[in-house]
């Protein structure tokens, strides 16, 4: 088969690795990808939103399957545009990946069938949204902006003032742009977050491992949210019997309620969770593989990924039996200093052939960039060290000194990945 990856950071980079050990495939395309995806596939510049060159590209290649990694080209129809064309695609199409692009949709669709979550109010009018917060809210709150933002586009306020300035923020000076012109007031929720990715073929839903992100810039859960600073999987929060819970009462009843919409989801379902202790409600959705979630989930997955991605898009995901190997991953970003504010970049990167060989250790690019034979930094989180363990303390440690093995002036890490195991 000739596979097609659209994308460029660390999730593709880690989908990509598990395509690669597929011997179905014998040639591997990406769309623009990156310097570590360039070693396993043939990167072609074009970007992740021009499905006309994608289109036209995977024509003229013979792609016989594309899998699209990003949120962006999902939910603009990224996946409608290859199906017109008569190629195989792997995502969900745009009417579905509305359950990310917009908060609004997938608040309501929880709330209209039943699925457990915040309270939450939407609001189209920033004066509105204010007379809300001085009147009706308890704090802390939580502010969405209603569409795509980078992950970035929530904020937590502790207090009416924090909230004025959310509202500002979102809607009035539209800091992330037009995703802030509907903005989501929630209730605030405490608790373990734990996320789960699923296959989903319109009908089916198989969850894989789960696993545990750490948003915020520096130790101790302290500074900005980011794209994510590391995860760990599998969370030793997210019990059998939680599971058999959220089965039944999230997974299965999304699946169903998508499809009474007329809005079946085929492709990667995120379902990020919050164990409170009323039960666990679900904090969001997303379309797609999760980033840097993929980079310890996927590692750690038996099944040949072709096989199940074809079963998705057949609609035979029924007849697939998901298998996990029976130990841990974890995953430490190591990023630019400064990010996600600012930070420099163009860095010599120092150290990625220490990974050539060894089992069980890899290093997905996320931010960088290759420039007369060598590698170096371009982006705020420029590479995903992952390492598996027979356990999480084991794959922490391997993790941690994988971390070492690499070096870039500007280098920042958090130390405290994977911290909440200890109290397991």
């Amino acid at each position: 088969m000739k596979v097609l990856i659209i994308g460029g950071g660390g999730r593709e980079h880690a989908i990509a690795q598990k395509v690669s050990e597929s011997p179905r495939v014998d040639k591997l395309y990406a769309a623009p990808g990156n310097a570590g995806i360039a070693e396993l596939a043939e990167c072609i510049d074009i970007s992740v939103m021009d499905f006309d060159k994608q289109v036209r590209f995977a024509k003229e290649q013979g792609i016989d399957l594309v899998i699209v990694g990003p949120d962006d080209p999902l939910v603009a129809g990224c996946v409608d545009a290859f199906e017109e064309a008569g190629i195989r695609a792997f995502g969900p199409r745009k009417k579905a990946a509305i359950i990310e692009g917009s908060k609004a949709f997938s608040k309501d669709l929880m709330k209209k069938y039943d699925i457990p979550t915040a309270a939450y109010e939407t609001f189209t009018d920033a004066a509105d949204a204010l007379a809300y917060l001085e009147t009706k809210a308890d704090f802390p709150i939580v502010l969405k902006a209603d569409g795509l933002a980078l992950g970035k586009g929530v904020l937590i306020c502790n207090d009416l003032e924090e909230a004025r300035a959310g509202v500002k923020t979102i809607m009035l000076d539209k800091q992330f742009g037009n995703a802030g012109n509907k903005m989501v007031i929630e209730e605030f929720m405490t608790g373990r977050e734990v996320s789960v990715l699923a296959f989903c073929d319109g009908t089916h839903i198989k969850t894989m491992t789960s696993a545990q992100d750490h948003k915020r810039a520096k130790d101790g859960d302290k500074g900005l949210n980011t794209g994510g600073m590391g995860t760990f999987s599998p969370s030793p929060f997210y019990t059998k019997e939680i599971d058999a819970v959220c089965q039944k009462e999230i997974y299965e009843k999304t699946m169903m309620a998508m499809k009474a919409e007329g809005r079946d989801f085929t492709g990667v379902l995120f379902c990020g969770l919050m164990m409170t202790a009323k039960g666990v409600k679900v904090l969001e959705y997303n379309a797609r593989f999760g980033d840097p979630e993929t980079q310890v989930v996927l590692p750690r997955m038996k099944n040949d990924i072709i096989d199940v991605i074809e079963a998705c898009i057949d609609g035979t995901l029924d007849q697939v039996d998901l298998e996990f190997e029976d130990n841990a991953a974890v995953c430490v970003v190591l990023a630019s200093d400064g990010y996600p504010v600012s930070y420099e970049k163009g860095f010599e990167i120092q150290g990625l052939d220490t990974f050539k060989g060894k089992d069980g250790y890899y290093v997905f690019h996320a931010g960088t960039l290759k420039k007369d034979g060598k590698i170096y930094t371009n982006g705020g989180r420029v590479l995903g060290v992952t390492a598996k363990g027979s356990d999480l303390k084991q794959a922490r440690a391997n993790a941690y000194e994988a971390a070492e093995w690499i070096d870039f002036q500007n280098k920042y890490m958090r130390h405290d990945i994977g911290k909440a195991i200890d109290e397991a």
